[in-house]
C-alpha cells in the first residue's frame, strides 16, 4: 500500500499530530534566532568596520569627548561598546593627567565588565539553539516509540500478524523521528556556527582593549606613539568586524 505524506499526517493519531506541531514550534522558534542572531553579528560587523577609523582619528586628535559620542553612536558595535564605555569612566582622569595606576587597574575593570556584559548580550539565543538541537530527536522518538506501540496494539486489536497490517502504523510512526532530526541538525549547525563567531569576537575584543589599555598607560605619557597606538587599534578593531560574520 503506498501512502503520500498528507495521507500519513490523516492518519495519524492525535499524540502524533501533537508531536509533529512540538517541532514544528520548536523549528520556528530556532530559525527565528537563528536570523535574529545573523542579522545581529552582519550589522556589528559593519558598525565596527566604520567605527574603527573614526575612533582611532578621535584619539590621535586627543579629542576625546567626540570618540566617545561616536561610540555612543554605534550601538550595535562589540567594539564600540567595550572601548566607549570604558572610556568614559576615565575621562576625566586622562584630561587633567593625573593618571596613577590605580586609575589604569580602574580602566581594565571597566573595559572586564563592559565585555562581560557583551558577550552575555552576543550569546543571548544560543541556549534556545541548543536545547532545540539536543531535545528535537528525543521528541520524535518519543512519536515513534508511542506510535510502534498503538501499531502493535491494533494488529492484536485486528488479529492480522502480517507486516502489511503495521506497516503505515511504523511508517507514521518513523515519520517523527525523521521531522525531529530534520529539526535538530540545522540548529546545532547554527548553534556551533554562532558559538565559533562570537569565540572570536571575544578574542578580537581583548585584543583591541588591551591596545587601549597601552594608551592609557604609555601614550598619555608620550612613551607610545599616539599613531602606533591608532594603527594597532585600526587593525585589532577591523579584525573584530571581520570575525563577526
Amino acid at each position: 500500500m503506498n501512502l503520500s505524506m498528507v495521507e500519513l499526517y490523516h492518519s495519524m493519531g492525535g499524540f502524533a499530530k501533537g508531536i509533529v506541531y512540538t517541532l514544528f514550534i520548536m523549528s520556528m522558534y530556532s530559525l527565528t534566532v537563528m536570523f535574529q542572531k545573523w542579522w545581529y553579528l552582519r550589522t556589528a560587523q559593519k558598525e565596527t568596520l566604520k567605527f574603527a577609523p573614526e575612533f582611532s582619528q578621535f584619539l590621535e586628535e586627543d579629542n576625546l569627548s567626540e570618540a566617545i559620542n561616536l561610540a555612543v553612536s554605534y550601538k550595535k558595535s562589540h567594539v564600540a561598546r567595550v572601548l566607549g564605555n570604558s572610556l568614559s569612566e576615565i575621562k576625566p582622569l586622562i584630561q587633567d593627567g593625573s593618571v596613577t595606576v590605580a586609575d589604569i587597574n580602574s580602566a581594565e575593570r571597566a573595559v572586564e565588565r563592559e565585555m562581560l556584559m557583551t558577550i552575555v548580550l552576543l550569546k543571548r539565543g544560543l541556549g534556545v539553539l541548543a536545547t532545540v538541537g539536543a531535545t528535537a530527536p528525543f521528541v520524535g522518538l518519543l512519536g515513534t516509540t508511542m506510535g510502534i506501540v498503538n501499531a502493535f496494539v491494533g494488529m492484536a486489536a485486528g488479529g492480522g500478524g502480517g507486516i502489511g497490517a503495521i506497516s503505515a502504523g511504523v511508517a507514521e510512526a518513523l515519520i517523527t523521528t525523521a521531522f525531529g532530526l530534520l529539526v535538530a541538525i540545522p540548529a546545532v549547525w547554527a548553534y556551533n556556527f554562532f558559538q565559533t563567531k562570537i569565540d572570536n569576537i571575544t578574542a578580537e575584543m581583548t585584543y583591541s582593549s588591551k591596545e587601549m589599555i597601552d594608551y592609557l598607560i604609555k601614550g598619555v605619557s608620550g612613551e607610545f606613539g599616539r599613531s602606533r597606538f591608532t594603527r594597532e587599534f585600526n587593525t585589532a578593531a577591523q579584525n573584530a568586524g571581520k570575525s563577526a560574520v
